[in-house]
């Protein structure tokens, strides 16, 4: 227990430090706790074998995750905040439709790519890996986009509507999985599973809308009986909580398995609790704050999980290469394509492809699942080393598209540091 403390707060400290030195090369601070979980793993200081001195196995990484899971819905709790019905009325219709568009371009991109790729290489690639490896590439990951927003605090219209895409871009994402995975197991297994691709996804998405919009309904009303900012946060913390518990329990019924969306719940609990609660804005700042290094440690441990052996895999390198240009053109296009139909303006339609670039926990969610095929290690391992180049470079890659946009103002040189003085000294003679 001493160990894994002692490792949880060398993760916290290295992340801070070297957030400092991303400051000094104008780098994300996120890319920094990244950076901080690479070097603290199993791969680096985690392997010399000394106890606390870092992760010395990906299990032991793994033995925490439920810290992670955590961290990812506050993570959405908070993006659930984003919509508010007065934004909704200003831009929904055009998130819905470049949250849907961008997704299924994105598929249809990489897909075509790696079939090709197939065709062309058999022995390469199977068939139902490059079909289900297409749907993979349209999941986005949300937590480093809302970092890095954070952390500069980017406000304007492509902010707003970066923020609905990615929480849309999740439920797509689910659909797109559920419907290219039961194709990929069709083919292998020579039957196709209408329970599968069609039932149980909309199970799924149902489920985790109405126990989040419920359980959105019961914080307010929880939270009312409260009048302490310390109690109201704490009451909030608990059903983040409450919520990220509900969303492991896995079911089955009637031969359909049944589970919670960890993302979609916590998002949509956001969502209706900001709505129907009128000092929701404040409490949200406060449950931001009291997440921040649970955040933090999200990315360390984050970082820690990178496995570094894919590298010497040729093959991985290969056709990681191939997915990651084949899913950036998707992206960007299919995002430049849709703003432009929904008449969004020019710096909207020319920056947000790019932020949609980061990749991580939901696409690695998937390729769990994706590993039951015959050929589900090769997916795995390019998922995972597209990760690996997606979160070191993603969230700079965001950070320039926002400054691009106007989005995010020149920082100062700020600090919390300041002497306490009373309001109204008195001079004593």
């Amino acid at each position: 227990m001493q160990v894994l403390f002692i490792s949880l707060a060398l993760a916290i400290i290295g992340g801070l430090l070297l957030s400092r030195v991303a400051k000094l090369l104008n780098l994300p601070a996120v890319t920094a706790y990244l950076v901080a979980g690479l070097l603290i793993g199993p791969y680096c200081l985690g392997a010399l074998g000394v106890p606390g001195l870092g992760f010395n196995s990906l299990a032991q990484v793994e033995g925490i995750s439920a810290l992670s899971q955590a961290a990812m819905g506050f993570i959405a709790f908070t993006i659930g905040n984003e919509f508010r019905l007065s934004q909704l009325k200003t831009m929904g219709k055009q998130a819905i439709v470049i949250g849907i568009g961008q997704a299924v371009i994105t598929t249809v991109v990489v897909d075509a790519v790696l079939i090709g790729l197939h065709l062309a290489f058999p022995q390469l690639l199977s068939l139902p890996s490059a079909i289900v490896l297409g749907a993979i590439a349209s999941a986005t990951a949300p937590a480093a986009t809302l970092m890095v927003i954070k952390q500069y605090k980017a406000d304007g219209p492509l902010t707003k509507l970066l923020m609905m895409v990615v929480a849309i871009d999740d439920a797509v994402g689910l659909v797109l999985f559920a419907v290219s995975y039961g194709i990929a197991n069709a083919i292998e297994a020579g039957g196709i599973s209408v329970i599968g691709m069609v039932v149980e996804p909309a199970v799924e998405i149902i489920l985790s809308l109405g126990i989040g919009a419920l359980m959105g309904y019961l914080l307010n009303l929880v939270e009312t009986f409260f009048h302490s900012r310390s109690k109201r946060m704490s009451i909030s913390v608990a059903f983040v909580l409450l919520m990220v518990g509900f969303s492991a329990i896995k079911g089955q019924v009637a031969g359909v398995h049944c589970g919670i969306s960890l993302l979609l719940s916590c998002m949509m609990m956001g969502t209706v609790f900001c709505n129907v609660c009128e000092t929701s804005e404040e409490l949200m700042d406060r449950v931001d704050r009291w997440a921040a290094p649970l955040n933090i440690l999200f990315f360390v441990l984050s970082g820690a999980e990178l496995d570094l052996q894919i590298l010497g895999n040729p093959l991985v390198l290969l056709v990681g290469a191939i997915y990651i240009i084949a899913r950036t053109a998707g992206k960007y296009y299919g995002a430049f394509t849709t703003c432009k139909a929904t008449k969004c303006n020019e710096k909207i339609i020319k920056n947000l492809g790019i932020t949609l670039f980061p990749q991580a926990g939901v696409a690695l969610g998937m390729s769990l699942t994706a590993a039951n095929l015959s050929d589900g290690a090769i997916i795995r391992n390019v998922v995972l080393f597209s990760v690996l180049v997606y979160e070191l470079v993603g969230p700079t890659l965001t950070k320039r598209s926002l400054v691009a946009a106007g989005e995010i103002k020149p920082e100062g040189r700020t600090s919390a540091r300041t002497k306490n003085q009373p309001k109204n000294p008195v001079h004593l003679h």
